[in-house]
């Protein structure tokens, strides 16, 4: 049984003879190796897990799709964890991969900013970089120097920037912002990049047009009828994603409010859906596929030549129909 062991897993250096008579067995036996039991034996698992808030955002979604790619192009598995915005969860994610010897994790979305940030995932790091694997950090904040991790980003502020600016050319100046919950990393880079456009195009900030909310349709919806109910000078807004401009247009139009004329929408993220609604959406294009391409290769090729642990991957408006000049009220 040893010398099967030793044929299968590669470990120990095994006879030419003594091979073809297992691998003959093997075969005629279908005998498949018990991964399970390869674990507790210590031998690392060919995985790869991403950890991500919710399987059913399309921008989650895509980033999945990206690093499940990647993954089986390499020969690895790949293990999607949701945590559904739990930090415990997160956590318990994380130690089992740990206890598994995945090659890599990758945690995926915006977070929170904070010293409880940086320490827990800093010893998220260390703990897996004790036995062989990576932390990848995909759209969230970057760790310390020194800190065993690898991270991903795409230029969040200068998407914001250039959707905003898109808007101000077009001659808005009532410009609503929809960036997102506050204190989150991605937020405060899409906020960060709408002030810096209005500022760019000597538009004074007004805090009063700014609001809250994360990027569900829902919270879209929410924001839409405050907008009619509180601020009939606004002429276009700024939606910190996509779900967020689906669900404002949605009550845009039973209020009767025409789109674009009446009122621009500028989305975030470039979901499927943005292309298949009326009128349609122009949007930021972020490359979530390339980003779960680019996390699973950067964390399993850290031991070669060149090996980069930061990229940034660029974003780009995607001008579609929603945006037109503003009529007078």
């Amino acid at each position: 049984m040893a010398t099967v062991s030793r044929v299968m897993t590669g470990s120990q250096p095994v006879s030419a003879d003594r091979r073809a008579r297992v691998l003959r067995a093997v075969d005629d036996l279908d005998y498949v190796v018990n991964s399970h039991a390869r674990s507790l034996s210590g031998t690392a698992i060919e995985m790869v897990a991403i950890v991500l808030e919710d399987i059913t955002g399309p921008s989650f979604a895509a980033v999945a799709r990206g690093v499940e790619q990647e993954a089986a192009a390499r020969g690895r598995l790949s293990l999607i964890c949701a945590t559904h915005g739990d930090p415990e969860q997160e956590l318990r994610m994380v130690d089992l991969m740990h206890r598994q010897h995945a090659a890599a994790v990758i945690l995926v979305g915006a977070a929170q900013d904070s010293e409880y940030y940086r320490v827990r995932t800093a010893r998220y790091a260390r703990s897996l970089d004790s036995v062989g694997s990576r932390l990848v950090l995909c759209g969230r904040p970057p760790l310390e120097e020194g800190i065993p991790a690898t991270v991903v980003e795409y230029d969040n502020e200068n998407g914001a920037f250039a959707a905003v600016s898109h808007l101000l050319s077009a001659g808005h100046r009532k410009i609503l912002a929809l960036p997102g919950a506050e204190h989150y990393s991605t937020a405060e880079g899409r906020l960060a990049g709408y002030r810096r456009a209005l500022e760019a195009h000597g538009v004074g900030f007004d805090p009063k047009l700014v609001i809250r909310g994360d990027y569900t349709r829902a919270s879209g919806e929410q924001a839409a009828r405050r907008l009619l109910a509180e601020h009939p000078e606004v002429t276009a807004v700024f939606a910190g994603s996509d779900e967020v401009a689906l669900g404002l247009m949605d009550v845009a139009r039973e209020a009767g409010t025409s789109l674009p004329d009446r009122l621009s929408i500028v989305g975030y993220d470039d979901v499927p859906a943005a292309g298949a609604v009326f009128p349609k959406l122009t949007t930021v294009h972020v490359p979530y596929e390339q980003m779960g391409r680019t996390a699973v290769r950067l964390a399993l090729e850290r031991f070669g030549a060149g090996a980069e642990d930061r990229v940034v991957l660029g974003t780009h408006l995607k001008v579609r129909a929603s945006v037109a000049a503003p009529h007078a009220l």
